[in-house]
């Protein structure tokens, strides 16, 4: 059974936090990446995406953060991850993409790389 999802965001200066929640899977991708795509196009310069509360990650997940790192891009904006779940971790690094999406330990890690220039 697929855990509802749930998408909730705050901004601080120039940083624009998106906590995600539930299951991210083929069900789910659809109201995700609406979701996310709402968010991207406020146009903030940065975009950290905590992942803290992703309770299960299928391949249809992942493709959403593929997506929303291509659709930030486009916007001129840079998507990072944080608060990445172990389970999730692996399979970042199992499929390489933790070395295109940058991934950091907490939310305000990923906001103080980003006010300092990091990641752009």
């Amino acid at each position: 059974m697929t855990a509802e999802p749930s998408v909730a965001a705050s901004v601080s200066g120039m940083c624009l936090a998106v906590q995600l929640g539930g299951d991210m899977d083929y069900q789910t991708a659809p109201f995700l990446r609406g979701r996310i795509g709402e968010e991207i196009a406020r146009g903030l310069r940065y975009v950290v995406l905590d992942l803290s509360g992703v309770s299960f990650c299928d391949s249809a997940g992942l493709n959403v953060l593929l997506w929303a790192w291509r659709q930030a891009g486009g916007a001129g904006s840079v998507l990072v991850l944080a608060c990445v779940p172990l389970n999730l971790q692996r399979m970042l690094s199992m499929t390489g993409v933790d070395s295109v999406l940058p991934v950091y330990g907490t939310v305000a890690e990923a906001e103080a790389e980003m006010a300092a220039g990091g990641g752009s």
